[in-house]
């Protein structure tokens, strides 16, 4: 495992108590940043922060509410002074539906939650970002990473709320990534394939094959993986990308 120098350095990931969350803020931790972790689970995302120990903070907040995020952001410049990394990973699978039989209300939650959340934790910490002082070197302020789904390339039958909410992130980090091109703030997003965490796990072993059919390597990603890509675009090597999508699905949608 590649280890980058993140000493002094924090991050913020939201949906900190899931499996993604937990991978990345593990392997951001592992070389040497300080990590909190956001959830709307306290307990879950508590024990997430308890598990790293030194230099970890779980706090409990729901990243649809603005006035939850702008305090949790306070209490993370309290704690480690400072803001380098926001990874916008929270998010919900939503209904397994066509089109035509989701609800209103449900369509309506997916977004507010995987998308409106992302937005407004860009809006919050974006402005702390920039007045970190550019590092000598780099000129580099920090680093956004949001989590989309490859479902927002492609689209995906019954997912339509999902697919719709993940789209919607890749097109706002196109734009933020503009935005803040001159600034030294890369934003980035990935788009994994399906992988195995605990949002997977009442999928049934239908649409468990439908998916997996669907991707050349022909099984799910792992959070290792994806984890792996995150720190790299949070390390000083990626410079020369912003708004940028990186595939993380297998072969099934590299553009």
């Amino acid at each position: 495992m590649v280890k980058y120098d993140f000493a002094g350095r924090t991050a913020i990931i939201t949906g900190g108590a899931g499996g993604f969350g937990r991978a990345i803020a593990a392997r951001l931790h592992a070389s040497g940043a300080s990590v909190a972790l956001w959830d709307r689970d306290a307990a879950g995302v508590a024990a997430a922060a308890q598990l790293l120990g030194e230099r970890a903070l779980g706090l409990a907040v729901d990243t649809t509410d603005e006035a939850a995020v702008t305090s949790a952001a306070r209490a993370v410049l309290k704690r480690f002074e400072r803001i380098d990394f926001l990874i916008n990973n929270a998010g919900i699978l939503g209904p397994v539906s066509n089109t035509w039989e989701h609800s209103t209300d449900d369509f309506r939650r997916v977004l507010d939650i995987n998308l409106t959340g992302t937005f407004i934790c860009c809006r919050v910490i974006v402005p702390l970002l920039l007045a970190n002082a550019p590092d000598p070197k780099t000129g580099q302020r920090g680093h956004i990473v949001n989590v989309s789904s490859i479902q927002a390339k492609e689209g995906m039958p019954r997912a339509a709320a999902y697919a719709a909410s993940k789209a919607g992130i890749v097109s706002l980090t196109k734009t933020l990534g503009k935005e803040l091109a001159e600034s030294g703030i890369p934003v980035n997003t990935v788009t994994p394939a399906i992988v195995a965490t605990q949002m997977t796990e009442g999928m049934s072993p239908e649409r468990e094959k439908e998916i997996v059919a669907r991707i050349p390597m022909r099984r799910f990603g792992t959070v290792e993986e994806i984890a792996a890509q995150i720190a790299w675009l949070c390390s000083d090597d990626c410079s020369f990308a912003t708004g940028a999508v990186f595939d993380l699905s297998g072969g099934r949608a590299t553009y």
